[in-house]
């Protein structure tokens, strides 16, 4: 049977079996002794050594079988989850998921023994695992005639019950605990070669009362029933109305599938082209006296509104599922460097398109890794400032009107602007004579390609591809960046995006002769320009609206456009974050729901535009980049 069309099934769970060990290792380092992340990890490795072992991965299973090892003898308590241990676990589960990743893409070894990296963390595991160990239960070895006296105990196991043979020797184990074992039908090395049925017996030589080696018995697990003194006790996965639930359960159809991202995201490329269509008809519509085209034409547009929901809904995902990774990778980074740090995550269960969260991966890990190496400081510098040794930071996301806000905050150090200064004067990026930098100047200095103020490289950070990252990867994404940092107290990043990539909704506005695209979610509102508004601050354009003052950005003068201009103006009023802006154009020409088309702009254009559209007169359109503006 060929079992490589499962390969990426295999990938895709094994991973979300990775992530929860991650954080069960996680929740172990902070409380040794929980017995429910020993047993969560446990779990998730356990089930990736069944999966690996069906797939035929032979490095993958043996590598989870060793850390499987270690872990049973955490949880018997015959070893103690102490911080070599926990280092190897952590180290055999990055090794257990570069050995899923080599084995699926049909890496030299997927059949054969672990090398390389994962052999020197299979040795270390084997060496825990072997070490003497506290309190073993002997387990009597069958003789060849059934004993007589002591207690018959009959195990019966649930049916399809995963590794038989692992199952009834954790079982013969547990009833080792409860007294002497005297006898095991079948023998012990058949029951773990599988040679066996549906039970077997046990002769238990035991005081204990029966109901507490019933219970002891079905809390191993996958327990159907168990027998004792003649008297049968049936567990809750045997009992009548649990079967019939299962065999209802199993008569329903499934009622989840999983979808490869492809072809979702074909699907909304042709929902774009949908939409773009639907634009052209109702235009045409608008032209022709039929009122029954009109209303197919309406019930259309209808239709495919719906559809282009619909499909933005099955592509939105929760943002742990690229989040989840996070917690590791700041405690890797803070034992690098010596530093104590409480990681916390809010705003898991928030949705984002697919797409985009992918995409914000990379530049979250920038910042996150800013703020380990240069924001919060070492314990004893914190104490010497007279704060708690160990420092916060937070991840958070949260929904605020049409787009998604991702903040990176910690209670660091903050950022030096006399050293960035320093910096900047070095690189000729600001006069000789600068005293002092602007919050917005502050920003466009750190976020230049190449920029750092790190006295060495490091495995974290010193080349100066921080910030500057973050900064085009997110206005690529049509969403914004805001720095607030306050020396000693810590700084927060602000990262606020759309929804979606694929389909926005815009306002389209004139400037002489193009039309160009404003998505509405930095749109606060639209005013006429009436020159009385109008005044000059320190020799810049700003509007008077209501109690603001706004910055007047003139888009002919960004564009470069010379002639006459146009009689009356309008102005948008733009919004990204706390920052406002006045953006003045010649005309409002309506809304529209656009297609986000990437486009890679000419060397030596202006970085005004975040990518392309086709308006339903079939006219192009560029989109325009909000924050670059502000």
């Amino acid at each position: 049977m060929d079992l490589s069309r499962y390969a990426d099934l295999f990938l895709t769970e094994s991973r979300e079996h990775l992530s929860a060990m991650n954080h069960a290792l996680l929740a172990l380092e902070q409380s040794p002794r929980s017995s429910d992340a020993v047993g969560a990890i446990f779990r998730a490795v356990h089930t990736v050594k069944g999966m690996s072992a069906t797939m035929g991965y032979r490095a993958v299973t043996e590598l989870a079988h060793e850390m499987e090892s270690v872990l049973d003898r955490v949880r018997r308590d015959e070893l103690e989850a102490g911080p070599a241990v926990l280092e190897l676990l952590f180290k055999g589960a990055d090794a257990l998921e570069q050995e899923i990743e080599r084995v699926v893409q049909g890496g030299a070894g997927g059949e054969g023994e672990s090398g390389g990296p994962a052999a020197v963390v299979i040795a270390g595991l084997r060496a825990y695992s072997a070490a003497p160990v506290v309190a073993e239960p002997r387990l009597a070895a069958a003789p060849s005639a059934s004993r007589t006296g002591g207690r018959l105990v009959r195990v019966r196991l649930v049916r399809g019950t995963a590794l038989r043979g692992a199952r009834a020797v954790l079982l013969v184990k547990k009833a080792a605990t409860l007294g002497a074992v005297l006898e095991v039908v079948p023998p012990i090395d058949a029951l773990q070669a599988e040679e066996f049925g549906a039970g077997f017996s046990i002769h238990l030589d035991s005081s204990a009362p029966r109901d507490d080696i019933v219970q002891a018995l079905f809390a191993v697990g996958d327990v159907d029933r168990v027998e004792v003194d003649g008297e049968e006790t049936i567990g809750q996965a045997g009992s009548p109305a649990v079967v019939d639930s299962q065999l209802a359960s199993a008569a329903r159809p499934t009622r989840q599938v999983r979808i490869d991202l492809q072809r979702l995201d074909a699907l909304m490329n042709m929902v774009g082209e949908l939409v773009i269509a639907r634009g052209r008809l109702e235009q045409l519509t608008k032209r022709s006296d039929d009122p029954a085209l009109e209303e197919v034409v309406a019930q259309a547009g209808r239709l495919i509104g719906e559809m282009q929901d619909e499909v933005m809904l099955s592509r939105m995902v929760p943002v742990g599922q690229v989040f989840d990774r996070f917690p590791r990778l700041v405690r890797d980074a803070a034992h690098a460097l010596g530093k104590q740090i409480v990681f916390s995550v809010e705003g898991n269960a928030i949705e984002l398109d697919r797409s985009m969260l992918d995409e914000i991966g990379e530049p979250v890990m920038h910042l996150l890794r800013n703020a380990v190496d240069h924001g919060i400081e070492l314990p004893e510098a914190r104490s010497a400032a007279h704060k708690p040794a160990d420092g916060t930071l937070t991840l958070s996301v949260a929904r605020e009107r049409s787009t998604v806000t991702v903040r990176v905050e910690d209670d660091g150090k903050g950022i030096d602007r006399v050293r960035v200064l320093r910096r900047a004067r070095e690189m000729g990026l600001v006069e000789a004579d600068r005293a002092s930098l602007s919050d917005d100047e502050l920003v466009r200095i750190i976020a230049r390609p190449g920029f750092s103020t790190a006295d060495a490289v490091t495995d974290l950070s010193g080349r100066g591809v921080g910030i500057d990252v973050v900064m085009n990867r997110v206005r690529a994404m049509g969403g914004a960046v805001e720095i607030r940092s306050v020396p000693g107290r810590g700084t927060a990043v602000t990262v606020r995006l759309p929804h979606t990539l694929a389909i926005v909704r815009a306002l389209l506005a004139r400037v002489r002769d193009e039309v160009y695209a404003v998505p509405l979610a930095h749109v606060n509102e639209t005013v006429e320009l009436e020159p009385d508004r109008v005044r000059r601050v320190q020799g810049r354009e700003v509007m008077l609206l209501r109690n603001d003052v706004l910055p007047m950005i003139r888009f002919r003068d960004l564009l470069r456009i010379d002639g006459a201009d146009a009689a009356r103006h309008q102005v948008i009023v733009l919004e990204v974050g706390e920052r406002r802006a006045a953006l003045v154009v010649d005309e409002l020409t309506g809304q529209q729901d656009i297609v986000v088309k990437q486009f890679d702009p000419a060397r030596e254009s202006l970085a005004l535009f975040s990518g392309a559209t086709i308006l339903s007169d079939g006219a192009p359109a560029l989109i325009v980049d909000v924050g670059s503006l502000l």
